[in-house]
């Protein structure tokens, strides 16, 4: 629905991260007014990457990335980036399709630099606050006080008010513990996978790593040539074939069900009766969405993480910045609470955890979102680069970033205008 165009608005967007970059990006192409507080000192949120971790706090409560020195990205170059400034491979720096996690941190930092961003960005800037003005109920005029406060200064509490305010502080920065009996009383190292940063402090170490999920797979890998022994504890008793044969290739990584009990003198036991004494606990168990700032009187909330994530943040800003220049408007809240209640309703008759509900290669559910604000479906080489990807994850864990077959697919990919719009001033850059 296409309504007139408003007056431009002031808008704050909270983050400057890939989600926060590329709605200040559309908010600014719609003519609005933005201001971009971040908490570090450069943009790319999780992907600036940070090595230093507190030993006093072992879940990483003070530490916003969770990357990991080694960490490389799990999808190919070609189906990341955005649509009018695709993530192309630069003389000098890592060039290879999986590449490091620095690569996508100077993507991030040349999208700035070309679209002017930097501009907008206070750095060093923590949220406090972000609440609703003193206002009865949620009319037309409704506006926002953010407190924000620089970092390690003395400077007082700023206060603002702003028509809109975009929360983009991403969903990889409070880390989902489990709850395991004992696991208050046992006494050696536990640590989150949010602060793990590099293999050698677990030299000659007996570690048990909670979770196979990618980040899980992933250090497990990486602690093979380094710890005594790994011990890989799974909900599933079916592991991908790509693990499997990771497994049987290192005599000193061992499969095991999940934790049933932990012990004060360090032992874990799993639920089939079998144990060990562990020096060290990684919990590779995800994360949780968590707005410590935001105080919507009870309007939004989070139900065990449910809420969406990546790879909408490009229609997710177009919608946002056309919804306050008035080119887009929303359906009435009844309309919107029951197709929320539909879709979330789907999800749990297919058996779909909360947490997973928005996941991301959902082809189907992203199609729909970008329909809403006229942003072009999915490629269809996109797709089936990404299911490519995972399939060969799938079956060979330890090579798929450096071994693939998907020559086809990729002269498909580079013959779209993802890549050739803009390539050669990208490449300039």
């Amino acid at each position: 629905m296409v309504s007139v165009r408003n007056p431009p608005k002031i808008v704050c967007v909270v983050g400057a991260g890939p989600s926060g970059l590329v709605a200040a990006r559309e908010l600014k192409k719609e003519g609005h007014k933005v201001v971009v507080l971040e908490q570090n000192h450069d943009v790319g949120g999780q992907w600036l990457y940070d090595p230093k971790v507190d030993e006093k706090d072992p879940f990483g409560k003070a530490v916003h990335s969770s990357m990991y020195e080694s960490l490389r990205l799990t999808s190919p170059r070609e189906i990341m980036g955005f649509t009018d400034f695709p993530f192309l491979m630069k003389k000098g720096r890592d060039t290879r399709r999986f590449p490091g996690h620095k690569e996508l941190f100077l993507y991030l930092k040349d999208f700035c630099e070309w679209f002017g961003l930097r501009e907008m960005i206070r750095f060093n800037t923590r949220v406090e606050y972000v609440g609703i003005q003193d206002h009865d109920g949620f009319g037309k005029d409704l506006r926002w006080v953010v407190k924000s406060k620089v970092k390690d200064s003395d400077h007082k509490v700023l206060v603002e008010v702003f028509d809109a305010v975009v929360v983009a502080t991403g969903h990889y920065s409070h880390p989902r513990l489990p709850s395991i009996k004992g696991m208050d009383a046992w006494k050696r190292k536990q640590i989150h996978s949010h602060v793990y940063r590099v293999p050698k402090p677990f030299q000659n170490q007996v570690v048990v790593v909670v979770g196979n999920s990618l980040s899980g797979q992933d250090i497990s890998m990486e602690l093979v040539n380094v710890a005594k022994e790994i011990h890989l504890s799974s909900k599933s008793p079916c592991v991908s074939e790509g693990l499997s044969k990771v497994i049987s290739k290192h005599d000193n990584l061992h499969l095991h069900p999940i934790i049933e009990c932990l012990h004060e003198d360090g032992r874990v036991v799993f639920v089939d009766g079998s144990w060990l004494i562990a020096d060290t606990i990684i919990y590779c168990t995800g994360y949780s969405y968590s707005f410590p700032f935001l105080d919507t009187k009870g309007t939004v909330s989070v139900d065990d993480d449910r809420l969406i994530g990546f790879p909408f943040f490009e229609s997710q800003a177009k919608w946002i910045a056309q919804l306050l220049s008035g080119k887009r408007t929303l359906p009435s809240r009844d309309e919107m609470m029951k197709s929320i209640q539909d879709f979330y309703k789907s999800r749990d008759d297919a058996r779909i955890p909360k947490h997973n509900t928005h996941d991301v290669a959902d082809f189907e559910y992203c199609d729909k979102y970008g329909d809403h604000v006229g942003f072009p479906h999915l490629e269809e080489w996109r797709k089936d680069l990404c299911v490519s990807a995972i399939v060969n994850s799938v079956v060979n864990l330890e090579t798929y970033r450096d071994h693939y077959d998907d020559e086809e697919l990729l002269q498909v990919a580079h013959q779209s205008p993802h890549f050739t719009q803009l390539e050669a001033e990208a490449i300039s850059l």
